[in-house]
């Protein structure tokens, strides 16, 4: 999905790629942020898909606040008409997010407006699975979320979209 890997690939390929191929492989998983694959990158071989995917959210969540910040602030709105990453395209179009009514539309925007306005990032949620009225839903409930329980709630949702996007990329041994 990433447009830079063909195909699955499986643990113990990833486990031996160089640093380079890694971020190649694995840098868009985490949305516009290549540098989680590459801080990951030492902590090899990992074990397990599940240990890969832990290394690689301890480094979003060891990150500094101002780092963690500009990193969600790297994700798309979602309901958003401008361009996305192809992964985020897909989940967004997964959720009927590609095909909003004007009304619709202009819903997304004026919470997605507010949500940031009020918490300095975008929302994000994993929406695999979801649809618009549950996704509306969700964003009118973390809007009354203080801003140290929206940024935990945001971490867990990456860590569920991310979580999504590696089992689709990776084979099973």
């Amino acid at each position: 999905m990433s447009g830079e890997t063909v195909g699955k690939m499986s643990l113990s390929v990833i486990n031996g790629l160089d640093r380079e191929q890694f971020i190649t492989a694995l840098g868009s998983v985490f949305e516009h942020s290549p540098w989680v694959a590459e801080a990951a990158w030492p902590g090899r071989p990992y074990s397990s898909f599940g240990a890969l995917h832990e290394a690689m959210m301890d480094v979003v969540r060891r990150s500094p606040k101002d780092r963690l910040i500009a990193f969600l602030r790297a994700h798309p709105d979602l309901g958003t008409r401008l361009a996305v990453t192809p992964y985020s395209a897909s989940e967004q179009a997964g959720a009927g997010l590609d095909r909003l009514t004007a009304e619709e539309y202009e819903t997304f925007t004026n919470l997605n407006k507010a949500y940031v306005e009020r918490f300095g990032f975008p929302f994000i949620l994993a929406v695999k699975g979801k649809g618009k009225k549950e996704i509306l839903e969700a964003m009118r409930m973390r809007s009354n979320h203080d801003a140290e329980r929206e940024l935990a709630e945001a971490i867990a949702q990456i860590s569920r979209i991310t979580g999504f996007r590696l089992a689709d990329l990776l084979a099973d041994e």
